[in-house]
This record gives structure tokens, sequence and C-alpha cells, in this order.
């Protein structure tokens, strides 16, 4: 049924914006942070950054769990590196969860931290550099800021009140990220980076299909039933009035070819019409 495909799937008992909930949790964590290395003597070397912040020494050991631990941990007194990732994810997060829904955008972050972890220990294994424990959101956030570029390249975004379309906002974060994962300077992960930015696309292009070869659908049947869809003038489908249409035919012959166009070529690939015929059949759903 349609509700078991990726892109329509809604967590409709809840409202709450999950972006909104990872901001809250990344303050807090650093709140919690600064507190435990004020009132320690180990000071900014304190074990809770050998057990969670990622480092090659740490999976040689391991602890796998530093590639989603790290995410979350911006330690040091200053706030900068936490205020940047938190700008960048209220931005372009709420864009990015109202387009893929909740479960979405919580897959997409995190698959890009982790594909960012990957690359920067990868990049660290094999050339003569310092393996420093490594800390941030900003693999995930430059993966939804990769997202966001991709579904919306023509929208102009404000860098230091400078107007910029999203799409060269991107180009240029990834210039930046191949540059440093190069040339290393100003001690920041830049590998990490480019593999949190490889991570927002891969999702785009891949998300769906690898669901389909490798997610068993938990949601059983529902029994088949009338639903009327408001469909844009230009759909075979319209009549100037809502239609009763049985369910399988509509998804067969109107949404089903347009989330296989998703599978193959990604949801940035959808014109106008195909993206209002997947927003009508969402609300349809939404007050079933």
């Amino acid at each position: 049924m349609l509700e078991d495909r990726s892109y329509m799937r809604e967590e409709f008992g809840s409202r709450r914006s999950v972006t909104l909930i990872l901001l809250v949790t990344l303050v807090g964590i650093w709140l919690v942070e600064n507190l435990i290395y004020q009132n320690t003597s180990f000071g900014r070397r304190h074990p809770l950054d050998e057990y969670l912040a990622l480092s090659n020494a740490g999976l040689k050991k391991g602890w796998v769990w530093q590639l989603i631990t790290f995410q979350f941990l911006h330690a040091g007194p200053s706030p900068w590196h936490l205020i940047f990732n938190c700008i960048t994810l209220f931005f372009f997060g709420r864009a990015v969860e109202e387009t893929l829904g909740q479960r979405g955008f919580l897959k997409l972050f995190f698959l890009s931290g982790f594909l960012g972890g990957l690359v920067q220990v990868l990049i660290t294994a094999v050339t003569p550099r310092p393996d420093f424990p490594v800390v941030g959101a900003s693999a995930g956030v430059l993966g939804l800021l990769t997202a966001y570029a991709i579904m919306f390249p023509e929208r102009e975004v404000y860098v230091w009140f400078i107007p910029v379309r999203a799409k060269y906002l991107m180009w240029f974060c990834g210039a930046l990220a191949i540059y440093g994962t190069i040339r290393p300077y100003g001690g920041m992960a830049h590998a990490a980076h480019l593999g949190g930015m490889l991570g927002g696309f891969a999702y785009l292009r891949w998300g769906s299909l690898a669901e389909k070869l490798f997610v068993r659908r938990r949601m059983r049947p529902r029994p088949r039933e009338l639903i009327k869809v408001h469909l844009p003038k230009s759909s075979p489908w319209h009549k100037g009035e809502p239609e009763d249409i049985p369910p399988g035919e509509f998804i067969s012959r109107e949404v089903d070819p347009i989330l296989d166009k998703i599978s193959a070529h990604g949801i940035q690939s959808l014109t106008p019409r195909e993206r209002k015929i997947l927003e009508a059949a969402r609300a349809k759903m939404e007050r079933r």
C-alpha cells in the first residue's frame, strides 16, 4: 500500500519537530560536557572523549559506538562549533524534514554522520596524520545541506546576509571539504565533512532502493476502501471535482510510477506536478 513506501510514511501521531528535538539534545549534551570538564581535574582530555569521541584507536578496540556518539559531542568551552552546527541544522533541517518526513530526516542525518566518520578514520589510517579525537555534528549537518541543495537547488539562502543559491553553497562547501581533505587546515575533520555530504547525496539517490532490497515491510495490508483525492488539473483523473477512486488503481496509475522514479533517480528528479500528486495523496492519508 501507499503508506508502506518510505517517502510517504509519516508518524501521524506526533507533530513534534525532530529538528528542534535534535537541536535541544545537542545543546543539552554540550552543557553536560562542560559541567563535567569544569568539575573534574581532567580538563579537556576527559575519559569521556576517549570512549565517545571518534578515533582509529577506539575503533581498533572495538568501540564501534563511537561512529554514532561522536556526532553528539562538541567538546571544549568555546560554543562556536556548536553554534555553527545548530544554525545550519535549524535552517536546512526543517525543510528536509518537511519533505522527507521525520523518519527520512533522521535516516539521512545519521547516515551522513556515520559515513562522514568512516571517511575520516579511513583517511587518517592511510595518511601520516595524527589520530586526534573527532567530535561534532558537522557531517550530519552537511548531509542535510546537501540534500536541501539537491531538492531545492534554486532557492536562495543567506550567508552573512548575502543571498546565495543553495546549489552554489553546496558546491562551495564541497570544494572546501575536498581541499581540506587533501591539505588539512584549521584543525577540522574535513574528510568527515566530505563523507557527510556524500551521505546526503547517497540517501537521496539510493535510499528508497536500499529499503526495498533490505527492509521488510512490517505493516499489514488494510482493507480496500474508496478515498477521495484532489488531483492537479493536469492529471488524467481530474474532472473538476474530487473523484472516488479505488486506492489500488490510483496508486498503480498515478503514485507508483512517481515512487519508482524516486527510486531510480532520486526525489530531486520529480516535476512540480508529480510533487503535487504525492502531496495530495499524503494529505488524504493523514485524514483517514
